[in-house]
């Protein structure tokens, strides 16, 4: 079989790293797919700048067409990011019958169903495992290895910023604006974070993580999103002496047609296997009918994992391509989709307000939550500075949504309330 050409548009971090595993690890590419990889073309921003890459200049272009239009490139592997622009470079490769690799979740997130439309009628493959979770092989270990069971949750940490941030504020006790300037410093962070901190690339992940887990067409928009911008020393204090650490969470979870998809701060019980994935990594715990519990760890992000993702993804194109098969692995979704309410939603909650110290105050308290069926499973009620203050921290037992969002408004409303302080989604029971 004659030599597979390659076209990569981006020569960034991970192009650079795409570069280098297919200079390093030839002789084993070789062995998987029986035939030479050649990159044939690369779209750069600037021909001229210094890369920590050896490359032959007359490889690197300004012009996209040049990549996505040459007569022998087969394999266009898109690491630029962006959306609009990219989405059209990408439709166009596959009307132009190259087979497409991409590590944009952003992109996959909001235009996935029309990318596979277009790559199933022009008989081409479209991959994209390093699109969530860098080097884990989570897709492939959803659509593939797990292909005979039938999915019920998908629970994880998907973005390494901000459990790097989490991770440090927890252990060194250090205050958000700290932890964040650190991570940007060590460029784990954006300089505009928001993305991350806010919940936004956790999101684009879950949503392709249902979709392919539940073979439902689960929209960015589907997502519910709460980031980490307003956890403070003292919720993660409260959440250690509860028993509990806590994670930006990534949910999925169905239950008969339905399900639910968010994002946001949670507290896990210390034991639980995700509390202990710390700094910038990144695992997904999936829960299956027939295989009970799966964890999927390691990198969440970097060159070279992500890399890895790609070159998996180029490894498994050349083998439809060797088979003739290409084209054909696209599955489309079987399911309609069907939300949740938030009457349906359940799970246990923390919540920690400010009340008057005054005779009474607790019980009135108690009536909102007890008028609603709603009990409390831990209590800590301890005096503040302000000696007209109390502050009172529960955990909930299991409670709708709805209810618990009705709660929260009588609270807010009631007279004994000073302030609702903080609220978080609790999974498990605390460590005693």
């Amino acid at each position: 079989m004659k030599s597979i050409g390659v076209g990569l548009l981006g020569l960034g971090t991970v192009g650079t790293g795409v570069v280098k595993i297919l200079k390093n690890h030839q002789d084993k590419l070789m062995h998987q797919i029986g035939c030479p990889i050649e990159v044939k073309k690369i779209l750069v921003k600037d021909i001229k700048k210094d890369r920590d890459v050896e490359i032959d200049s007359s490889l690197l272009t300004t012009n996209v067409n040049e990549v996505i239009e040459h007569p022998e490139v087969d394999v266009v592997i898109e690491v630029m990011g962006g959306v609009e622009e990219t989405r059209k470079h990408i439709l166009t490769s596959l009307k132009n019958k190259k087979h497409v690799v991409t590590a944009n979740k952003d992109l996959v997130a909001v235009y996935g169903s029309e990318l596979h439309a277009a790559a199933s009628e022009n008989k081409c493959d479209l991959y994209y495992e390093a699109s969530v979770a860098g080097g884990i092989p989570i897709l492939r270990g959803l659509v593939d290895g797990l292909a005979s069971d039938k999915i019920t949750k998908l629970m994880g940490i998907v973005n390494g910023t901000t459990n790097f941030i989490l991770t440090k504020m927890s252990k060194n006790g250090s205050p958000y604006q700290e932890v964040l300037a650190e991570a940007q410093q060590l460029g784990f962070a954006e300089a505009d974070p928001t993305s991350d901190v806010e919940g936004l690339d956790a999101a684009r992940k879950m949503a392709i993580l249902a979709t392919l887990g539940f073979s439902m067409n689960i929209d960015l928009a589907d997502v519910s999103v709460k980031g980490i911008s307003s956890i403070t020393e003292e919720d993660l204090n409260y959440s250690k002496r509860l028993g509990y650490t806590m994670k930006l969470i990534g949910i999925a979870q169905q239950e008969g047609d339905k399900v639910e998809v968010s994002v946001q701060p949670t507290l896990l019980p210390d034991d639980h296997p995700l509390s202990a994935v710390n700094d910038e990594y990144n695992a997904v715990y999936v829960y299956g009918e027939a295989v009970g519990e799966t964890m999927f760890y390691g990198p969440g992000a970097g060159s070279l994992p992500t890399a890895t993702a790609i070159v998996s993804d180029l490894v498994a194109v050349m083998k439809n391509m060797r088979l003739g098969v290409n084209g054909q692995s696209v599955v489309t979704p079987q399911y309609e989709k069907q939300l949740k309410d938030r009457a349906e939603i359940y799970s246990k909650h923390f919540l920690r307000i400010h009340v008057k110290d005054q005779v009474g105050s607790f019980a009135k308290i108690t009536t909102i939550f007890s008028e609603r069926g709603v009990s409390f499973e831990k209590i800590l009620q301890l005096p503040l500075k302000q000696k007209d203050l109390a502050e009172i921290v529960l955990v909930t037992h299991t409670a709708s949504l709805k209810d618990y969002e009705d709660i929260l408004g009588h609270l807010s409303d009631s007279d004994v309330v000073a302030q609702v302080k903080s609220s978080y989604r609790v999974e498990g029971d605390g460590v005693k």
